[in-house]
C-alpha cells in the first residue's frame, strides 16, 4: 500500500514539473491609460529618474528605500538603483534606448528578493488631448519561475503595480 501512495506521489509530482517545463519561456507585463497631457510632458516624468518618486508605486510601498541616481540627469545613460524592504527588493535600472517623445526602453535587473534581468519599455502615443501612455515589462522565465507561475503569474504581481503607477502619473502629469 505503501509503495502505490509513493508511486501516485511520485506520478503527481512528475506531472506537476512536466506541465511547468510546458509553461512559455517568456513573459510579459502591460498595463496602458490614458493622460490628458503631452507626450513630452509624460516623456519627461519617465525619462528622469529623478521623478519617479512622485509615481513609483514602489516608491509608496517602502519610503524609506534608499535610492541611488547614477550617470546621465535623463535619458541615455540614466541609472537608477534601490534597496529596500522585502516588498520591494533591490536592483539597478538604466534607460537604454529612447526616442522622445514616443518611446523608452530601460534595462531592469532585480537582485532580490529574486534575480531577473528584464527589459521594460514605455510607449507614448498622443491622441487628441490625450496620450496613450504603456507600461510593458517582458523577459526570460526560469525553470522556477515557471513553476511558481503555476500558483501566480506575473501578470498578478505586478499588473497591479504598473496600474497604481500609471494613475499615480496621469494625477502627476495633469496637475
Amino acid at each position: 500500500m505503501v509503495k502505490i501512495f509513493a508511486l501516485i506521489a511520485v506520478a503527481i509530482i512528475g506531472c506537476v514539473l512536466l506541465f511547468a517545463s510546458s509553461k512559455p519561456d517568456t513573459f510579459q507585463v502591460e498595463r496602458s491609460i490614458r493622460i490628458k497631457a503631452s507626450p513630452e510632458d509624460v516623456f519627461v516624468l519617465i525619462s528622469d529618474f529623478h521623478n519617479w518618486d512622485g509615481w513609483s508605486p514602489w516608491t509608496q510601498k517602502d519610503p524609506a528605500m534608499k535610492i541611488v541616481h547614477s550617470g546621465a540627469r535623463s535619458g541615455m545613460g540614466t541609472v537608477y538603483e534601490w534597496a529596500g524592504n522585502r516588498d520591494v527588493g533591490s536592483g539597478r535600472m538604466e534607460i537604454i534606448d529612447m526616442s522622445p517623445p514616443s518611446k523608452i526602453i530601460i534595462q531592469l535587473d532585480i537582485a532580490e528578493p529574486f534575480a531577473a534581468h528584464n527589459m521594460v519599455e514605455f510607449s507614448l502615443e498622443p491622441i487628441d488631448d490625450h496620450v496613450e501612455t504603456t507600461w510593458r515589462t517582458h523577459g526570460p522565465m526560469s525553470f522556477i519561475a515557471k513553476l511558481f507561475s503555476l500558483f501566480s503569474s506575473m501578470d498578478s504581481m505586478i499588473g497591479p503595480d504598473f496600474e497604481t503607477g500609471l494613475a499615480n502619473l496621469k494625477e502627476l502629469a495633469e496637475n
